[in-house]
């Protein structure tokens, strides 16, 4: 291990426990293209031990008395508040997102995830059914077992917590496969979940690439409850394998999402939010509003308004205060989002703004992975840059004549994760928001999110959703008992 380097280690029943293979991977901070760290490259024999851990902490774990494994959870929950800081500046050196937001937003949320699944099964109730007084039917909902949770690299923590917190709660134990690219904070999750005390094996935590680590996973027998999130055609294949095997599976997967700027929309009060919502977290958000759809009696208008906020975004080094943007995850990626700005000036469209590397950045960040703001403008609607998800800070403008273009041209991808509508006619809104093919419409915001609603996308966005009583269904089995009169 080089001097400086921080080794991480797999978390399996309780334990730090170092790969069977002997072998690490390096872990770069995007900000300066440098590693600072190595993660476990695990592989098969390493999912075993935690599936093995896991399987012998279930009993005891699901048996366990629903107000005790509460009491476990929200201790996770305040443990992760009280080390907020520490979290944050691990999510941003990690993903190159900048420190304010992982403080102010991302790291709460995935404490509030905890708390919020250990509360809400003290509040559980059964169903119970009347058969015309010959019969009484009531639903039992057990743990199903062991939980497989693979979380992406965008929103490690956040999403991460997203899935074990349910399952944790709901009588489960889990075998979590965090990102290789954004490891830390899931490295001390499992610290934090030793310093609370949860059993060993309770949560197990087998660090390595998806092509080994998730895939053996998603094969092995014993784990018959898959959680995804992340690409459309890694949710594809793990589909492939899972359902033979009859498992139950939820995949949050990509997207390419509609903004559709009515042409009586209030642009004072909404502009902040809409360019927020295309280039939040370097637009690394399955959930950004990446297709912006104008009214054409507001297109100049909005264009210019939009290219103006889009310009005072500062894309500096994560770790100044002032910082709106930070740098892109992998060079792998910024690779991908600079062919698609490439793609588009083959496909017609005119950069309005940005298309390249940032300038003036801070010498600490000379051989950092960063893109600027980019917006596009004179795309053809169903054209590759305008259909396929980029991932990242890049935006495109265009035009509509009548609202049912309108729809017609957000449901005109293969994806159906979320859209934003903006319009003062409530009328006009309800309308829209049922035509169009999406899990999660929002009317005059974005990124606006209840823990009890529902989340997940339609068609290549994937299958199942997440959140509040959906997510404690998904990780149990249902039960009939019917009880003769």
């Amino acid at each position: 291990m080089s001097m400086g380097i921080t080794r991480l280690s797999h978390f399996i029943g309780g334990q730090d426990i170092a790969p069977a293979s002997g072998a690490y991977l390096p872990v770069f901070e995007p900000a300066t293209g440098q590693a600072y760290a190595e993660v476990p490259d695990g592989d098969e024999r390493d999912v075993a031990r935690a599936v093995k851990a896991a399987r012998e902490a279930f009993p005891a774990w699901s048996q366990m008395p629903a107000a005790e494994r509460s009491r476990m959870l929200i201790d996770i929950a305040d443990r992760i508040d009280r080390r907020v800081e520490e979290f944050a500046q691990a999510e941003s050196r990690d993903q190159g997102k900048p420190v304010a937001l992982a403080r102010s937003l991302e790291i709460p949320r995935a404490a509030t995830n905890f708390r919020f699944f250990a509360t809400a099964i003290l509040h559980d109730s059964q169903e119970c059914f009347a058969t015309d007084a010959r019969a009484i039917n009531y639903v039992l909902r057990a743990p199903r077992g062991v939980a497989g949770c693979i979380a992406p690299w965008n929103l490690p923590l956040y999403l991460f917590s997203w899935k074990i917190a349910p399952a944790l709660a709901t009588g489960n134990t889990v075998v979590g496969k965090p990102s290789e690219l954004t490891p830390f904070t899931a490295w001390m999750l499992g610290e934090v979940c030793r310093e609370a005390k949860l059993p060993a094996g309770v949560l197990n935590i087998v660090h390595g690439l998806g092509a080994k680590v998730g895939a053996a996973v998603v094969a092995h027998p014993d784990v018959p409850t898959i959680s995804f999130t992340g690409g459309t055609a890694t949710g594809a294949a793990i589909a492939s394998v899972a359902a033979p095997m009859f498992k139950k599976i939820s995949l949050e997967l990509g997207g390419k999402n509609a903004t559709i700027v009515c042409q009586d929309a209030d642009l004072d009060r909404s502009m902040s939010t809409i360019v927020r919502s295309a280039f939040q977290n370097q637009g690394e958000i399955c959930l950004s509003g990446s297709r912006i759809l104008v009214h054409r009696s507001r297109l100049k208008e909005f264009s210019e308004r939009f290219v103006d906020e889009v310009r005072s975004l500062k894309v500096s080094d994560p770790q100044l205060p002032d910082c709106d943007l930070g740098a892109i995850v992998s060079r792998q990626h910024l690779e991908k989002i600079q062919s698609y700005v490439a793609l588009a000036k083959i496909e017609g469209g005119k950069i309005a703004w940005g298309g390249g590397r940032p300038r003036g950045l801070h010498p600490r960040c000379k051989e950092g992975w960063f893109h600027e703001p980019t917006v596009i403008v004179g795309l053809a609607p169903d054209c590759r840059t305008a259909t396929e998800e980029i991932f990242g800070p890049v935006a495109s403008i265009h035009g509509y004549d009548t609202h049912g273009e309108a729809i017609q041209i957000a449901n005109g991808t293969r994806y159906g994760l979320a859209c934003s509508i903006w319009t003062r006619d409530l009328e006009r809104a309800h309308k829209m928001a049922a035509k169009i093919d999406a899990g999660v419409v929002w009317v005059n915001t974005w990124m606006l999110r209840d823990l009890r609603t529902p989340f997940g996308g339609m068609k290549a966005s994937g299958v199942g959703r997440e959140g509040g009583d959906e997510a404690l269904r998904f990780f149990t089995e249902a039960k009939n008992v019917c009880v003769g009169l």
